[in-house]
């Protein structure tokens, strides 16, 4: 089976489990590492040596999907002539003078992560990057459904179809990403929760990415320019009365933290290339079109079309980059198998995506300013694509 790059190890936020079970929380976890004046002090007899703490890639023993590195009070394998420590960090493994390994990835890892969420403007103060990024990691949960059941009217070929024109109005209207990336959540959510018509499944997608762009957006059209938009086929007051209705299906609720904020997360501590953070970025806006990638959490979605993209075009590694990407896949971003599950879609897509009706996206990264992602020759090699998926 193809190796995917990113850890495999066991939940750390068993929020199932009563409060005196769980495990340490992520920040517990991860400032476990960190630099030895940030820990307690503790007293340890000569006769009970604690065991040694190391951060290791572990398989995972069930299919529950974890959020970031497992950490581990002993990562000792006993055997019949004594103990024998097991392998930690095999990417970094034949590295030189790094005795105190276990604390340097960690703390290296917070040091990328705030470095990458002020270079991309996610924050204004590095002091609450790492918290931030905890916070994206814990509340991203909510955010994925139990299943991709639509409801008995409509079909995925319909839901394509909607998401297709959004991309269309997105595009037109020349919003920022994000707010794309927000409007299909709260499709999804909407679709689910309230009872729409198929006549009005237009209206509910517009006003979906009109609520989204009052969040993401500085400048916000006209309502009667996004009814033009419909051809005039819904009226301002049916437009406003949808949105009132969509607003109570969820609670007011617009929260979200898109894919796309992990994918430049990710691909700015991995170091990737320009022509790889397109790549990833084309791979990732096919995913809203298929029904199926619903379940699937966003740091799921961002990890699986990384990976994918530089499988696709197979840059020459350097020690740098590599480096810098084994440390980026010290964030676990879900199973092995479902990374794999994924990506089998995302290439299923890239594959056919210049001979579908919904060919938006298609064209959108033809572009000289995405450069002509969408037109390598990699991605019309669905065999090829599809063999590392297998």
């Amino acid at each position: 089976m193809a190796r995917t790059g990113f850890c495999d190890s066991k939940a750390l936020l068993d929020l199932h489990k009563k409060a005196d079970e769980r495990r340490a929380p992520l920040r517990t976890w991860a400032n476990a590492c960190g630099p030895i004046d940030r820990c307690q002090p503790v007293e340890v007899e000569e006769s009970k040596m604690e065991p040694e703490r190391r951060w290791e890639r572990r398989p995972s023993a069930h299919t529950s999907e974890v959020i970031i590195m497992g950490f581990h009070e002993d990562s000792r394998t006993c055997k019949a002539d004594g103990c024998v420590e097991a392998p930690v960090l095999p990417y970094l493994h034949s590295m030189q003078g790094l005795h105190s390994l276990h604390t340097l990835v960690p703390s290296l890892l917070r040091h990328e992560v705030e470095i990458a969420l002020e270079n991309l403007d996610l924050i204004w103060d590095r002091t609450y990057a790492w918290d931030m990024f905890l916070d994206m990691m814990r509340t991203q949960m909510q955010y994925s459904f139990p299943n991709a059941d639509l409801p008995r009217q409509f079909t995925d070929a319909t839901r394509a179809i909607l998401v297709e024109w959004i991309i269309q109005v997105h595009e037109l209207l020349q919003f920022q990403e994000e707010t794309l990336y927000l409007a299909i959540h709260l499709l999804n959510h909407s679709l689910r929760q309230l009872k729409v018509s198929v006549a009005n499944l237009q209206l509910l997608g517009m006003v979906c990415l009109f609520l989204a762009a009052k969040k993401e957006e500085s400048l916000l059209p006209e309502v009667s320019a996004l009814c033009s938009l419909m051809d005039h086929a819904y009226t301002k007051h049916q437009l406003l009365r949808m949105e009132r209705k969509v607003l109570c299906a969820l609670k007011f609720d617009l929260s979200f933290s898109p894919p796309l904020h992990f994918l430049l997360l990710f691909a700015s501590v991995a170091r990737c290339s320009a022509t790889v953070v397109w790549m990833a970025r084309y791979l990732l806006e096919l995913s809203v079109l298929e029904a199926q990638c619903v379940v699937f959490l966003p740091v799921q979605l961002a990890g699986a079309a990384l990976w994918l993209a530089r499988h696709v075009l197979q840059e020459c590694p350097t020690p740098e980059g590599e480096a810098a990407w084994c440390l980026a896949s010290s964030i676990h971003v879900g199973s092995e198998p479902t990374l794999l599950r994924i990506m089998h879609i995302l290439a299923t897509a890239a594959a056919k995506a210049s001979s579908q009706e919904t060919c938006a996206t298609f064209i959108k990264y033809s572009s000289s300013k995405t450069l002509q992602v969408s037109r390598h020759p990699g991605l019309n090699n669905a065999a090829g694509l599809l063999s590392v998926c297998s």
